[in-house]
């Protein structure tokens, strides 16, 4: 342990970065708490997406590089901001008009639109727990309604009252002239619709009494305590980490400029502001950032509908600091290089493992992979075959690797079954095959009078050897675009496999059926 500790202490992979960063706020004395707390925050005004599990599987590869270096116990806590009123209606949800009377409404005040828990907000954290499950982290969950109501909030709330004009003076600073007239840190829940309430403060005592009118015009006097009232999203963020005591926090750019205010209201409220790690935001296929509300992007449920969540995970793991497209075409990608760093990963010494992705998913149980095709090639291969199921794959993959089977390759087999619905679900839709130029028929007819008297097996390199004999013996130059017409005429696509594996793989004698086919001009005629 101390060879690796040594080498973590020194390794430049991020989460070892931010891990020492934690470290380093108790070189001269432990937590009182006795651990380090880790902490993620959730808005459940819509189903989870992928940026909430990017949050918290970062969040883990952190604890996870700090318990190498450390010996100080740790906690992560997973908090839904489930008190929040509900100011737009999701729009991938049944039946959305329903909600409208539930409009400002606590979220776990608001039904729940799926009828399967006792609120919206419910439902959601709900979701979430599923999806943390899923992933095996290892978590406490905390709901805010359950904070607020149960008075595990009261000590910061009634600090808070006490010391309103100093929490104030941050707020105001940072706000509009025209918000600043009506702006409290206090949103009370009304006593008469139940409804989260942005109206201004006629009075805050010392003890903790706040007055205000409704919206009916009703004046209120009530206290800060017991679930009457909640915190604004900035205070209530450096609120939270006063009261739970919390180390470290990550969060999109989008919270950047509010670092400042987060931080000064929990030293405002006796608390030491946390290390903080800002990840670039998630967008969707035109650019856009995600949003749970809109519904756009990828889910979670989506991408493990066509992979392992192990991919997901490595995806997570790559720059967080960069901007980074979440939509579909991603995930073929992911899948492949994931299982390249865990067959890196066999021969690797401690210092380039604790670099290596897949350490910082999988910790110090690291699989070893057992794919013997790449996850692309079988898109190629579902695409040429029609496969409908896995089992027409495995027809082939067991030709190229005889000693391959559903049972010893598992990781295998889930990606077969995944490959048939990717290809399924998004390549046939967009396939488009085109025909030939004279020059690359020329070039497809010589490959295919080669491949007939072709006696090298199935070997992958000899077989990419000759493509490339083929496509200098016709004058392409550069070569790629040889490359780039076998995809587009004979699989309908611009990018492809490394061609000699994809033969390989195929077979010979299908290659040459396909490229007859595609010369006939059956493949544009689908």
């Amino acid at each position: 342990m101390s060879t690796l500790r040594d080498a973590a202490m020194t390794s430049k992979a991020w989460p070892f970065e931010e891990a020492r960063r934690v470290l380093k706020r108790y070189e001269k004395q432990p937590p009182e708490s006795g651990y380090v707390l880790f902490e993620t925050g959730y808005g459940p005004s819509g189903l989870p997406h992928i940026g909430t599990f990017g949050e918290v599987g970062r969040t883990t590869m952190i604890r996870r590089a700090f318990e190498i270096i450390s010996d100080i116990p740790t906690k992560l806590l997973c908090f839904s901001d489930d008190m929040d009123g509900m100011r737009k209606i999701p729009g991938n949800v049944p039946d959305p008009a329903a909600l409208e009377p539930f409009m400002q409404r606590p979220l776990t005040a608001v039904p729940d639109p799926f009828g399967t828990h006792a609120s919206f907000g419910a439902h959601m954290n709900a979701r979430l727990q599923n999806f943390l499950n899923t992933f095996g982290f290892e978590y406490e969950f905390a709901s805010a309604t359950e904070y607020y109501q149960s008075g595990k909030m009261d000590a910061i709330l009634l600090r808070a009252a006490e010391r309103y004009d100093d929490i104030m003076a941050i707020m105001l600073k940072s706000l509009r002239e025209e918000r600043r007239a009506t702006y409290s840190c206090f949103l009370p829940i009304s006593p008469t619709t139940g409804r989260v309430l942005y109206v201004p403060m006629k009075n805050v005592t010392k003890d903790g009494m706040i007055t205000f009118d409704d919206e009916d015009g009703t004046e209120h006097t009530v206290s800060v305590t017991g679930g009457n009232c909640k915190l604004q999203w900035k205070p209530d963020f450096g609120a939270r980490w006063a009261a739970l005591g919390v180390d470290f926090e990550m969060y999109g750019k989008d919270h950047a400029t509010n670092t400042a205010i987060y931080d000064g209201i929990c030293r405002v409220l006796g608390g030491r502001a946390p290390e903080h790690f800002t990840y670039e935001l998630f967008l969707d296929a035109d650019g856009h950032k995600i949003s749970k509300t809109s519904g756009n992007g990828l889910t979670i449920d989506e991408w493990l509908t066509y992979a392992a969540t192990e991919s997901l995970s490595y995806f997570m793991y790559l720059k967080p600091k960069t901007a980074k497209r979440m939509h579909f075409d991603v995930i073929p990608k992911a899948v492949d290089e994931y299982h390249q760093q865990l067959r890196a990963y066999e021969t690797q010494d401690d210092a380039a493992r604790l670099n290596n992705p897949v350490f910082h998913i999988h910790g110090h149980n690291v699989p070893a992979s057992d794919m013997v095709v790449p996850f692309a090639m079988l898109l190629n291969l579902a695409s040429v075959s029609s496969a409908e199921s896995k089992d027409k794959l495995w027809g082939f993959i067991q030709r190229y690797a005889p000693d391959a089977s559903p049972e010893a390759n598992p990781q295998m087999d889930q990606a077969a079954g995944f490959a048939v619905r990717y290809y399924n679900d998004f390549v046939k839709p967009t396939k488009v095959f085109r025909a030939a130029t004279d020059v690359e028929r020329a070039a497809l007819e010589d490959l295919v009078a080669r491949l007939k008297v072709w006696d090298g097996g199935l070997d992958a390199e000899a077989l990419q050897s000759e493509v490339f004999a083929v496509g200098k013996a016709h004058g392409f130059e550069p070569l790629r675009d040889w490359f780039t017409a076998l995809y587009e005429v004979l699989l309908g696509a611009s990018q492809g496999p490394r061609f000699g594996g994809f033969i390989a793989l195929y077979g010979v004698d299908e290659t040459i059926a396909l490229i007859e086919s595609a010369l006939r001009g059956e493949l544009q005629q689908g």
